[in-house]
C-alpha cells in the first residue's frame, strides 16, 4: 500500500461459515485479511468452490461475517444494523452480476433510475443522470428497450449504468463478463477500465478468468476459502 491513500475496503481475519445442522458447520472462509485503496482496480480470482462469491457478499454487506472486522470507507459493517446497511448498499457500493439482475418489462432507463428512487431523488434529475449514464455506456438509443429486447452485452450495459446510478465509490463486479461472448465482454471490461481511470471508481472485480485479471492493478487469488497470493499487476499500472 501507497503511503497517504485511503483504504476503502478494510477486512481482518474474516471467518464465515454455513450451518447444515450441528454438529454438521461447514467454514466457507478461513480468516481473511485485506486491504483496497481508494481507486484501486482489485481482481479476486480462484476456481468454482474457492469461496469467492461469499467474500463479495461480505464486502458488499449483503451478508456478515462470522467473527472478524470488516470496515468500508472507514464504517464497522459488522456492527451495522440491517436498515443502516440497506442504505451503505445503495449510496456505496454499485453491483454488477453475471445474471444482470434488471427488472423485467421495464424500460433500460427506469432500471437505472430505480436506485436513485430508493435514494429519494427527484424525478428530473434521475432522468437527466440515467440518460447520461446510458450515453457513457453506449446505450442511449436502447434507453426506452425492455431487458427482452436487448443482447446480453446491452443487458450488461445497462446493468453498469444501473449500478453508477448514485455514484458510488465501490463497483462490485461478480463475473460480469461470464455469460458474454468475447467482443461483448471486452466492450464491458473497457467500461469498467473508464470507471476506474478516468472517474477515479473503486473496482473490484470477481473472476475465475485469469486472463481478465491481467488486466487488474492488483490480483488477489483465493484458493479453498483463503488468499494464497497477492500480487501487483506493473502491467496493468
Amino acid at each position: 500500500m501507497q503511503k497517504g491513500k485511503r483504504i476503502i475496503i478494510e477486512l481482518k481475519d474474516i471467518v464465515k461459515k454455513y450451518y447444515l445442522g450441528k454438529p454438521n458447520e461447514l467454514e466457507i472462509l478461513h480468516g481473511i485479511d485485506l486491504q483496497v485503496e481508494k481507486g484501486e482496480f482489485v481482481s479476486i480470482v480462484g476456481e468454482s468452490g474457492s469461496g469467492k462469491s461469499t467474500l463479495m457478499n461480505i464486502i458488499g454487506a449483503l451478508d456478515k461475517p462470522d467473527s472478524g472486522i470488516y470496515n468500508l470507507d472507514g464504517i464497522n459493517i459488522c456492527n451495522t444494523k440491517e436498515k443502516k446497511l440497506s442504505g451503505i448498499r445503495n449510496q456505496k457500493i454499485g453491483f454488477v452480476f453475471q445474471t444482470y439482475n434488471l427488472v423485467a418489462r421495464t424500460s433500460a432507463i427506469a432500471n437505472v433510475e430505480l436506485p436513485m428512487l430508493y435514494n429519494g431523488i427527484p424525478k428530473a434529475e434521475r432522468h437527466r443522470r440515467a440518460e447520461e449514464l446510458l450515453e457513457l455506456v453506449g446505450m442511449k438509443d436502447r434507453m426506452l428497450h425492455k431487458p427482452e429486447e436487448l443482447s446480453g452485452g446491452q443487458k450488461q450495459r445497462v446493468a453498469i449504468a444501473r449500478a453508477m446510478a448514485n455514484d458510488p465509490g465501490l463497483l462490485l463486479a461478480d463475473e460480469p463478463t461470464g455469460a458474454l461472448d468475447s467482443a461483448s465482454g471486452r466492450n464491458i471490461m473497457d467500461i469498467f477500465h473508464h470507471f476506474n481511470k478516468e472517474r477515479g471508481k473503486t473496482v473490484l472485480l470477481i473472476t475465475h478468468s485469469k486472463e481478465l485479471a491481467y488486466e487488474t492493478g492488483r490480483i488477489v487469488t483465493l484458493f479453498d476459502g483463503r488468499i494464497t497470493d497477492i500480487r501487483r499487476n506493473m502491467a496493468a499500472c
